[in-house]
């Protein structure tokens, strides 16, 4: 997978609710003390059945520290808005959020610096140069589309814009779902700009069913035939499809052009002023342990964020085979972190949203 430059776009916000009751600025010793540590995170690495990376991980972490963890899941801006209004009575450890949320947490000062252990097996793009992020599990953009009704996938924007995808086609929000935003991205870069880009999402919006602020809510409807295509990501769909068959993963072109993707991963920081500190510490340094690393294939269908981590099992396999051919891209997300809001902007002017 070759990787070249892309254009930027953005994004931005919403929110969830947890009750908790830890005190500000790190919270009291007794809080410190406490054997729980707090993770704020966007979806996917869940499981629908408790089978996803996250149940496996989070309950090994507790059998061998004691340390239990209590999980907030969101959209990727919904995760960094809520932390954002918790400033000043900070109740998240960790938060997991994408690309270029985890950028704006970073540049709104809710991380504090942290590499854990194995961070040096993670590549320069996967991790903040300052050391407040870090990836714990790659991913790569895409579509889902219904094999069921579907007998071969759409191979082009283009196709999209046909009759037959009318109220069967959603993707989730730009600012809302890190996915979301990654549509507009994919779509700037495929286009050649962001003027294209929203002239395309404008046509596109005879089709769209409309908002969705969570990207793993679109993969049962593609299943079950409500929808025939959504956006998703290869991770998250991978997943879904153990338990939906229907579930096809496919790159969308613009016509003539080559499928390509780029990176999604799931990048975690230590926040500023955590209540759990320490534990919040150990949870990251647990989630990049080699053999936890090794589970993000066979148990979560992602793909290790440590380079020195080389899976081999059936999910592995499988993985590679639906990246062949795919050429990768590298946004660069700081740029679209600094235009977030006006590409967000950009694209509700375009599509009425």
């Amino acid at each position: 997978m070759r990787r070249s430059t892309l254009t930027p776009i953005a994004a931005t916000v919403g929110s969830l609710a947890l009750a908790a009751s830890l005190t500000a600025c790190g919270g009291s010793s007794a809080a410190s003390d406490e054997k729980v540590v707090t993770v704020y995170s966007a979806d996917g690495l869940k499981g629908e059945n408790g089978d996803g990376w996250y149940d496996k991980v989070f309950k090994d972490f507790t059998a061998k520290t004691g340390i239990k963890v209590k999980y907030v899941e969101g959209g990727s801006g919904e995760m960094v808005q809520r932390a954002v209004r918790e400033k000043s009575n900070t109740q998240a450890d960790v938060i997991v959020t994408l690309p270029p949320f985890i950028q704006q947490a970073d540049g709104k000062g809710l991380l504090a610096k942290y590499a854990p252990e194995g961070a040096d097996q993670v590549d320069g793009a996967d991790k903040a140069a300052d050391g407040t992020w870090t990836s714990v599990v790659n991913n790569y953009f895409g579509f889902i589309y219904n094999k069921k009704e579907l007998k071969t996938a759409p191979q082009t924007w283009e196709e999209l814009l046909d009759g037959k995808y009318k109220n069967k086609l959603q993707y989730s929000t730009p600012g809302v779902a890190g996915d979301g935003t990654a549509v507009v991205v994919k779509a700037m870069h495929d286009f050649g700009g962001k003027q294209p880009a929203m002239d395309y999402l404008k046509k596109l919006q005879a089709n769209n069913v409309g908002p969705s602020a969570s990207t793993g809510k679109l993969g049962p409807k593609v299943d079950k035939g409500e929808l025939l295509v959504a956006n998703g990501d290869v991770q998250m769909s991978f997943a879904q499809s153990k338990d939906m068959p229907n579930l096809g993963i496919w790159f969308p072109k613009k016509a003539g052009g080559k499928p390509t993707s780029f990176a999604l991963p799931y990048a975690a920081g230590l926040v500023r002023n955590a209540p759990h500190t320490a534990n919040g510490k150990k949870l990251l340094d647990f989630m990049l342990a080699t053999e936890q690393q090794q589970e993000v294939s066979s148990i979560g269908g992602g793909f290790a964020a440590r380079g020195d981590v080389k899976a081999t099992d059936a999910n592995a396999i499988s993985l590679a085979k639906i990246m062949d051919g795919v050429e990768i891209t590298e946004p660069d997300w700081n740029d679209i972190d600094k235009n977030l809001q006006t590409y967000v902007e950009d694209w509700k002017s375009a599509t009425g949203s």
